[in-house]
């Protein structure tokens, strides 16, 4: 592949995260250095399968030039989207409704015709199956894990995740600064739909009373218990941080609305299966049904905030600027070693490729026995567990 690549493209899938303008600029000055031309697909594979949208074309030229300021900007010069599944498009049939269809032809011949040899793709772990499944297609890729809550199997840092970790925990020291002064207790809920990995290192970071994750089943009478405790030597205040994802011990597995539920079949493919204003949405309800737990078993004023739709901004810290570019110069490696169908990992302190079956349909999940809790338990953080 060496000598056979001229020109390779980028395009990100899955929506916004700190640091995307840097794994552009680390993949144009790494092929620059091998004498290969860089363009970028606008907003996942639009730009290819939806032209008609883009005056300027769904195609960008990408030079040093181009990328030299970029490396600490906010946002994504390519755009992003949370559907880029070119397997399943949208699209208005000849009776005016909306039907998904399979264009992954069409996509791979214009791949083809566009000139791209290959292509390195920027998105997190539910589209690595799609991935793979183009690249049996005959798609030479490489993928490159985002992920604001680390939940990318094989890779022990998601770009985008170091830069949503400093923002929640700069968000629950002023949460908790909020509580001292109202004596309350805020509940604040952050992403982690399957992985604590945010609630935990945040929540240890600010000294919180409580964490509660996925991957811990909670019971609020435990999590009360340990805020009555606190108030009890005269700190009327606390904090809980919870997962998007926590769930109590009542249901572990499923309970009352679990996943036989007729509504959450009846709905589309976000649907949590619980009943209520958090049916397709969950964001929020975590924070709201702990809110109200606790309230009732301390009788203290509790607070649900809810920071899931404002971790994914802000500027990348200097820790995924520099993860940014390794990714990028990683990608470009693999496929000056004619490695396709892979993904480029950081295994501290190398960064690595291994197969994209090493990734899909798994969860980097917090191992209950892990160093992390353990320390978490030693500072008198409780799990409710």
């Amino acid at each position: 592949m060496a000598e056979q690549t001229k020109r390779i493209a980028i395009n990100f899938g899955g929506g916004y995260a700190p640091g995307l303008n840097a794994v552009i600029t680390g993949i144009v000055l790494a092929a620059n250095e091998l004498g290969w031309e860089t363009v970028g697909i606008r907003d996942g594979y639009d730009g290819l399968l939806f032209p008609d949208r883009y005056p300027e074309g769904g195609l960008m030229e990408l030079t040093p030039k181009t990328t030299e300021n970029l490396v600490g900007t906010n946002g994504c010069i390519l755009g992003t989207t949370p559907q880029a599944d070119p397997f399943n498009v949208r699209t208005l049939n000849s009776d005016g409704m909306i039907e998904e269809v399979d264009r992954s032809d069409e996509l791979l011949a214009s791949i083809e015709a566009a000139g791209i040899d290959a292509v390195i793709s920027v998105t997190g772990s539910r589209a690595l199956g799609i991935l793979w499944k183009l690249s049996r297609k005959g798609l030479r890729t490489v993928c490159i894990p985002k992920s604001l809550e680390n939940d990318v199997a094989s890779t022990m840092l998601s770009f985008g995740f170091n830069s949503t970790l400093s923002f929640i925990t700069e968000m629950l020291g002023r949460a908790v600064q909020a509580a001292q002064s109202t004596r309350q207790i805020a509940v604040v809920e952050v992403p982690g739909q399957h992985a604590g990995w945010l609630a935990l290192q945040a929540g240890m970071a600010v000294c919180a009373d409580a964490v509660l994750i996925p991957e811990l089943h909670y019971d609020s009478e435990k999590v009360a218990a340990k805020l009555r405790q606190k108030m009890a030597s005269g700190r009327s205040y606390g904090l809980v941080v919870v997962a998007e994802g926590a769930e109590p011990i009542a249901d572990r597995n499923g309970g009352s609305n679990g996943n036989g539920s007729k509504m959450k079949s009846a709905l589309s493919p976000g649907a949590t299966g619980k009943e209520g204003l958090n049916v397709i949405e969950r964001s929020g309800r975590s924070a709201a049904d702990v809110a109200l737990a606790v309230q009732r078993l301390t009788d203290q004023q509790t607070y649900p905030i809810v920071l899931s739709k404002l971790a994914g901004g802000g500027s990348p810290t200097v820790v995924d600027r520099q993860l940014g570019l390794g990714y990028g110069i990683g990608a470009v490696r693999a496929l000056k070693n004619n490695e396709t169908g892979v993904m480029v990992v950081f295994q501290p302190p190398d960064v690595k490729i291994v197969p994209l079956t090493d990734a899909i349909n798994k969860v980097r999940t917090i191992p209950a026995d892990s160093e992390m809790i353990q320390l978490a338990r030693a500072m008198g953080i409780a799990f409710g567990d």
